[in-house]
């Protein structure tokens, strides 16, 4: 029996296990193992929320181990250390217990090898930054986040007046959707008397953006909507402002200080550092470069997806690091790798649907794609809000089928009427 081994379980890691499970796994055409550092999932996309204590991540993740049991494959708790792809072999060492007890290092053979890694923050080689600003790359990032913007605000309004300043770096949806929801949560936290701040005055949030706008993959007039609207809540766009170095308290655009409380880094991606350990082709942001199968171009028997992998496509180019991308990889995949054998492997083929932006609880905006020639179709407001939160629905269904998906839903929408939209802890 082949084992294929999948390290990582975002968005499209977890998918693909959860699908190879369902048909290889539970018939027992091939031993399917989901490799990850953390014990539970939580789509990556809505990690802003965490980060303005929208939402509680405990509420929201899914346990590996419980996905696994019900779905037709093994899960292991702990870290790839190191790929021997001669041997096919991975070297893994197993997390922590809760004793505080750390289990010695394993290995792991393979057959068939997929890397849905994910990414991490591309600091780009600004001074500074890697040692003063906050990132998003998991939850443990986004409640750090929260726990220092909400200590601001309070230490702030304890104090003799002066302003938090959160400067948030790269004005893409990841920057544009947390500086959204920051500015509702300012005034949910003044609301519930959290702290004795004045939100427009004294909860300063800033969008720094190097290029001349925000939202660059959205049509101009969206973009512009999108400021109009973040200026209506009192945040700050500034756009062609190049970040020239970090400080702890600090951060200098095109060489001029600014104060800042708080800094988080929004700017790009990259491919995590163990991917230089593989020794497979690399594309420039440090991502494995792969076929038209997903298989990576040195070695037959590793595949990656999502935002480790570099797939250009012949039609649109180079896909980019979205959740629509890993979703349509693992979807492929799940496909592929339960072909026939002797049946040669199909050509992956990524069809953009559009994108949307969360512009804070009650806006959204975004262009839908649809049509053989690829129409755009502008959304915004109520409607594109409704559509943004579907997303993460669609998501729940790929993992749990439609019927837990909707019961899901059904509880995220009574909690949100029972309970406040901003923690308070």
């Amino acid at each position: 029996m082949q084992t294929i081994v999948i390290v990582g379980g975002g968005a499209g890691g977890l998918e693909l296990a959860t699908r190879l499970g369902d048909t290889m796994g539970r018939k027992g055409r091939a031993k399917i193992i989901l490799v990850d550092r953390s014990p539970t999932h939580f789509w990556k996309p809505l990690l802003h929320t965490v980060a303005s204590g929208k939402r509680d991540p405990q509420v929201f993740q899914i346990e590996y181990s419980a996905q696994a049991a019900e779905h037709g494959f093994q899960f292991i708790h702990a870290e790839m250390r190191s790929v021997d792809r001669a041997g096919r072999m991975l070297e893994l060492a197993p997390c922590m217990r809760d004793d505080g007890i750390a289990p010695p290092a394993r290995t792991l053979e393979y057959t068939t090898l997929v890397l849905a890694l994910g990414a991490v923050t591309n600091f780009y080689g600004v001074p500074g930054a890697a040692d003063h600003v906050c990132t998003l790359d998991h939850v443990g990032d986004a409640k750090g986040f929260y726990r220092r913007f909400l200590g601001a605000c309070v230490r702030a309004s304890q104090g003799d007046g002066e302003q938090v300043n959160v400067m948030i770096v790269g004005g893409g949806a990841t920057g544009v959707e947390l500086a959204a929801e920051l500015a509702h949560s300012a005034r949910a936290l003044a609301k519930y008397k959290v702290h004795t701040l004045d939100p427009a005055r004294d909860v300063r949030i800033s969008i720094l953006e190097r290029g001349d706008r925000i939202l660059p993959h959205l049509p101009p007039d969206m973009s512009a909507r999108a400021v109009k609207y973040l200026q209506s809540r009192g945040i700050d766009v500034c756009t062609g402002a190049a970040v020239t170095s970090v400080e702890a308290d600090t951060i200098h655009v095109d060489g001029v200080p600014r104060p800042a409380t708080l800094t988080l880094w929004a700017a790009g991606v990259e491919g995590p550092a163990i991917s230089k350990t593989f020794g497979l082709s690399l594309g420039r942001m440090r991502q494995i470069m792969v076929n038209a199968s997903l298989r990576s171009v040195d070695d037959p028997n590793v595949f990656a997806i999502g935002d480790c992998a570099s797939f250009v496509c012949p039609v649109k180019g180079a896909a980019p690091p979205r959740a629509q991308v890993a979703h349509q990889q693992a979807v492929f995949l799940a496909a592929a790798l339960a072909r026939k054998e002797g049946t040669p492997l199909p050509e992956f083929r990524y069809r953009d649907y559009g994108s949307l932006v969360s512009l804070g609880p009650v806006a959204a905006v975004g262009v839908l794609l649809g049509g053989s020639v690829g129409r755009q179709m502008p959304v915004s407001g109520a409607t594109a809000n409704l559509l943004y939160g579907m997303m993460y629905q669609k998501h729940l269904m790929a993992l749990h089928g439609v019927v837990r998906a909707a019961a899901v839903m059904l509880v995220d929408w009574l909690r949100k009427r029972i309970t406040p939209s901003v923690k308070l802890h």
